[in-house]
């Protein structure tokens, strides 16, 4: 199987382990078949940022301990969709992003250059 790439063509690094991320929640912004959210951006969540996806109907801060989820806070990093990173950048709320650990998939729905602008480690 072929090592996982970021947006950069270097391999994906983990996004958090501390909340668990991931649509696999295996730390990493890693995707298949089944993730038909397409959960590739690592972000680090703002205050902004949570209350456009409150807004939005997905309150990320509520916990869910059913599924072992305390709910996030502003600094958290976390894998998120890439077209609700999309929505929120085109409301102005787009949450920083972390390149190495934002998977390669990501550029089918989000161009290098506008996540290097958002980039916490851009190169």
């Amino acid at each position: 199987m072929a090592e996982t790439k970021n947006v950069l063509g270097g391999p994906l690094q983990s996004c958090s382990t501390a909340p668990m991320t991931g649509f696999y929640r295996d730390g990493c912004c890693n995707t298949g078949p089944e993730d038909v959210g397409i959960h590739t951006v690592c972000a680090e969540v703002t205050e902004a940022f949570l209350a456009f996806s409150r807004s939005r109907g997905n309150d990320l801060t509520r916990p869910i301990p059913e599924a072992g989820f305390s709910g996030l806070k502003p600094g958290d990093r976390w894998c998120l969709c890439a077209g609700r990173w999309v929505e929120a950048y085109r409301a102005d709320m787009a949450p920083p992003v972390i390149l190495a650990a934002t998977h390669e998939e990501t550029l089918a729905i989000v161009g290098l250059d506008l996540l290097k602008e958002h980039a916490l480690d851009a190169p």
